[in-house]
């Protein structure tokens, strides 16, 4: 005898509207033309692309007000577009921003300026073979002289060349070398508007660059190296790097204001993933537990479904560990749009506002501190560690405690 089951039971239409029945309004206010930034991204961007930048502002406010360290990270070229001028240097000035990660090409080209050299508007539609005959570079409707490259070149040469700079270091403990040359320069030479590098520096901002070799400043050290090879030690120890990038995070996670992380992806690229790797480091690889990033806010111009690391959504960063549960569910936003069309008018926005001013973290005086924090957790893993260096198949006969010890 065969039984059918009983027909579930069809969801009345009032209940399914419910869910709806609370979702905001959109009615917004006519523009006067006497509100404030912060007015009109509350009030006056309500759907589509709009409300993605609506929805960051306030994830913004959140991470400040939430007391989060913030990591900013920064690709494409933005220093030639005074992106930083503009923004970056107010919002790491008033103490928003705890830690940047850029690529080397953007701190290059922030030092033409320092140095005299203007980066002017231009064309783009021009004529590119007449100004490679002129020797003007360009980046999309922006042109320099190729003397500004020349320049700058001779710039970060001479300064690797200092005593400080002969030993083996991580990308922030250069970045801050350089930060603190550039100020001293800037000081002599009455510079009004200082350099990202000379700001972080004073400010405590660590600087890491993911792929520092990928830039000018470390071509130059090329050169040296061929020019000098007994007397340049300068080198960028790559394992250190990776591990403070992630010793910083866990330091922050546990010993930084409300332990908090929160990540401002301005683009995407080896800044993004650099950036939010050292959370799979941590849990996948050190063992050591963690949660990720608990807000996620990123700007980038790249579809979400052509399978690109820079425009990976929180979502699917979750499934790597990088991002939290909560950043998914309410902490997070992907605004399909160019960096430089909406960012000065979110740091408006929250500049204007005095709660949204706080003290620097200074987490470039707590790298050493964050890293022996991070040692003693992984010297407890140890035991389990060792477990993951063997693999069915491969050298069976290898120990591997001589290769760590």
């Amino acid at each position: 005898m065969l039984y059918s089951a009983a027909p579930m039971p069809t969801p009345r239409k009032t209940q399914l509207r419910k869910p709806f029945q609370k979702a905001r309004r959109v009615d917004p206010r006519p523009i006067t033309g006497r509100e404030s930034a912060r007015d009109l991204l509350e009030h006056a961007f309500g759907a589509y692309v709009g409300r993605q930048v609506r929805t960051a502002h306030e994830l913004m406010r959140r991470s400040i007000a939430e007391d989060c360290s913030i990591f900013l990270t920064l690709s494409g070229a933005m220093t030639p577009a005074g992106l930083h001028q503009s923004c970056l240097i107010p919002l790491i000035e008033n103490g928003i921003v705890s830690a940047l990660t850029t690529t080397g090409a953007n701190l290059y080209h922030d030092a033409h300026r320092i140095i005299g050299h203007a980066i002017r508007e231009v064309n783009p539609n021009a004529g590119d073979l007449q100004l490679r005959l002129a020797r003007v570079i360009r980046i999309y409707d922006l042109g320099f002289w190729e003397e500004a490259l020349l320049d700058t070149d001779r710039l970060f040469s001479a300064l690797m060349q200092g005593p400080d700079y002969q030993r083996s270091m991580t990308t922030p403990q250069f970045h801050a070398l350089l930060g603190r040359d550039l100020a001293r320069m800037e000081k002599a030479l009455g510079v009004t508007q200082p350099s990202l590098l000379a700001v972080c520096w004073k400010t405590g901002v660590p600087i890491f660059v993911g792929a520092v070799q990928d830039g000018s400043i470390f071509l130059n050290a090329v050169k040296l190296r061929r020019l000098f090879p007994d007397r340049f030690k300068f080198a960028i120890d790559i394992n250190d790097d990776v591990y403070a990038m992630a010793a910083l995070q866990h330091y922050a996670r546990h010993e930084v204001g409300s332990g908090r992380l929160a990540i401002w992806i301005l683009g995407g690229g080896v800044p993004k993933n650099y950036t939010l790797q050292g959370e799979p480091l941590l849990d996948q690889i050190l063992f050591v537990p963690t949660t990720g990033f608990d807000i996620d806010v990123q700007f980038c111009v790249d579809p979400v479904d052509n399978g690109a690391l820079s425009s990976c959504p929180a979502g699917e960063g979750h499934t790597w560990g990088k991002v939290s549960v909560e950043a998914v569910e309410a902490g997070s936003i992907y605004v399909h749009t160019d960096v430089t069309a909406v960012f000065p008018w979110l740091t408006h926005a929250l500049l204007s506002d005095p709660k949204m001013k706080r003290k620097p973290k200074r987490l470039l005086d707590s790298l050493d501190d964050a890293r022996s924090f991070l040692d003693k957790a992984v010297a407890k893993n140890r035991g389990e560690l060792l477990k993951t260096l063997r693999f069915p198949g491969a050298a069976p006969k290898h120990d591997p405690e001589s290769v760590v010890r």
